[in-house]
């Protein structure tokens, strides 16, 4: 199949176009900056520059697909809001992909984004789907709820670093999983009928709260961390001072969502009606400790190769003669 994938380049969109590539699907990613995708590029995929806030550019992406997968969501540094993009340009998408006749449409949303009406980027990730819902197309939507991959820089990076670890308000505990796990749900949707018009949350194999998974890295690590708690109360102070600028809007809005991982109300889901649908084996699906060993495997192991090359140069550099050479005239 002729497979459109929106986000490309992010954590999420690059696994699902490696998985999309993997598997021998024709793989287009529509991208506002080519020289950023280029690893998609050398990867399979045909890159397609457009924006989702540009419809004309949508079009063009759209032309000869059979198959959207839409992973994009709008970051803190863009220039645009959420709303612009997570709402405006998905409209965008969705109605093109109307125009153009498309076959599939899957989308990725979050969990319990209905629960969050004052939350914009919940609220907005409900309206969408309901949009999605009622265009006519045959859909299948995902809402996970957190990555494996985005721990690293909230938990392991600061531990080894030695700097202050973050938990807001009650830390709901969270059911992460891979971008690589939550990638094949995604490739499967396109092949199974069950799961069209369908909308499906996607959980990994336990929900980790965030003291849980500190113990984790400091277990891995052989670190000790220095843990900082913010309560809920200074978040939307700082929130609500952000509003108050155009330079603060991006910002206030993440805020605004740091609210939800800071309930205390777990965000996880059952699953095995899920993995029937999908035709998918839980038993594959990565856990959260085999993550965090392979990850720390890798930087301890980095890191005594490091010391090892410091040492080395310091003996080399105490058996050098303190005499300077000369020359014989």
């Amino acid at each position: 199949m002729n497979l459109l994938i929106v986000g490309g380049t992010g954590t999420l969109g690059r696994q699902i176009a490696r998985r999309a590539i993997d598997e021998g699907h024709e793989v287009h990613c529509l991208v506002r900056n080519t020289r950023k995708a280029s690893f998609l590029k050398e990867w399979g995929a045909h890159l397609i520059e457009g924006d989702l806030c540009e419809p004309t550019s949508l079009k063009v992406a759209l032309a000869g697909i059979t198959c959207v997968i839409d992973a994009a969501t709008s970051r803190p540094t863009d220039s645009l809001r959420i709303k612009q993009v997570d709402w405006e340009g998905k409209v965008n998408l969705i109605q093109a992909a109307q125009q153009a006749g498309i076959e599939r449409f899957v989308f990725f949303s979050i969990m319990s984004a209905e629960k969050y009406p004052h939350v914009p980027l919940m609220e907005i990730k409900h309206c969408t789907e309901q949009f999605l819902a009622e265009s006519g197309l045959k859909y299948t939507i995902l809402r996970p709820c957190g990555f494996y991959q985005g721990l690293i820089g909230q938990y392991a990076i600061p531990i080894l670093d030695k700097k202050a670890v973050w938990v807001m308000g009650e830390a709901s505990p969270i059911a992460y999983m891979d971008t690589q796990d939550i990638a094949r749900f995604a490739i499967q949707a396109l092949v199974q009928p069950e799961t069209i018009n369908q909308s499906y949350d996607i959980a990994g194999p336990r929900a980790w709260g965030p003291y849980e998974i500190i113990r984790l890295c400091e277990r891995l690590s052989g670190q000790d961390a220095r843990v900082t708690r913010m309560p809920i109360g200074v978040l939307r102070g700082v929130r609500n001072i952000a509003q108050v600028f155009e330079w603060g809007w991006n910002v206030a809005d993440r805020l605004a969502f740091t609210e939800v991982i800071a309930s205390g109300t777990a965000l996880d889901a059952s699953m095995a009606e899920t993995y029937a649908a999908f035709g998918l084996d839980p038993e594959q699906i990565g856990t959260l400790e085999d993550y965090m060993q392979d990850y720390f495997g890798r930087i301890m192991k980095k890191l005594k190769e490091i010391d090892y090359e410091k040492n080395k140069n310091r003996k080399s550099t105490r058996k050098r003669t303190p005499f300077k050479s000369s020359n014989p005239s």
